[in-house]
């Protein structure tokens, strides 16, 4: 299969974490997001929405957006999980990520690295609601491992893609212990190096 996405992107990201985690070969198609690239006329004929990250099969059958990319790769693995509650509580992160946390710390982030503004001119909504996102986490995180059970999830590797990312958007980790903790479970499960 083939990945098409920005290796900056958080949501690609969690695309490229659950295929090398579950060890399934695929070929990476970088695209410069800022230059338009997943606007062309071809890309456009492959996902209408216009977004990366997007995966081609080998049959031809593409799919975007990343929840459900994860969740086509994951199937049948131990990161999704066999109890259909547990499956739904993995779907209730995942939700929550993409309506609250993803639009307010990626928001920020794109700010800081893809526009290349000062951390100071960021959105102060935004960040606001980034700060809220990653304390209700790191509050979470105090009675559990992981999002969901005793084990990584794709609601893990969800949550992970633009969490680690977060200081690159002004945001601070430090002090959220349980939260930088987790971060580091996650990144010593899938094989990933701490961010400096």
């Amino acid at each position: 299969m083939e990945i098409f996405g920005d290796q900056n992107s958080g949501n690609c990201l969690k695309v490229k974490y659950t295929a090398d985690h579950l060890g399934l070969a695929y070929r990476w198609r970088e695209l410069d997001i800022m230059a338009g690239e997943s606007r062309t006329e071809a890309f456009l004929a492959m996902s209408p929405f216009g977004q990366v990250p997007v995966v081609r099969f080998d049959d031809g059958r593409t799919l975007g957006q990343s929840g459900a990319i994860m969740r086509y790769l994951a199937r049948g693995s131990a990161l999704l999980p066999d109890d259909a509650f547990a499956a739904a509580e993995m779907d209730q992160w995942m939700f929550w990520e993409q309506n609250f946390h993803e639009p307010n710390v990626a928001g920020a982030r794109f700010h800081v690295v893809y526009r290349r503004e000062p951390v100071e001119t960021r959105d102060p909504d935004k960040v606001e609601r980034g700060e809220a996102a990653l304390d209700f986490m790191d509050d979470a995180l105090k009675t559990r491992d992981f999002f969901v059970g005793d084990a990584l999830s794709i609601a893990d590797i969800a949550l992970l893609g633009y969490t680690r990312l977060a200081p690159q958007g002004g945001f601070e980790l430090d002090g959220r212990r349980a939260l930088t903790r987790w971060i580091a479970r996650c990144e010593e499960v899938l094989g990933l190096s701490a961010l400096q």
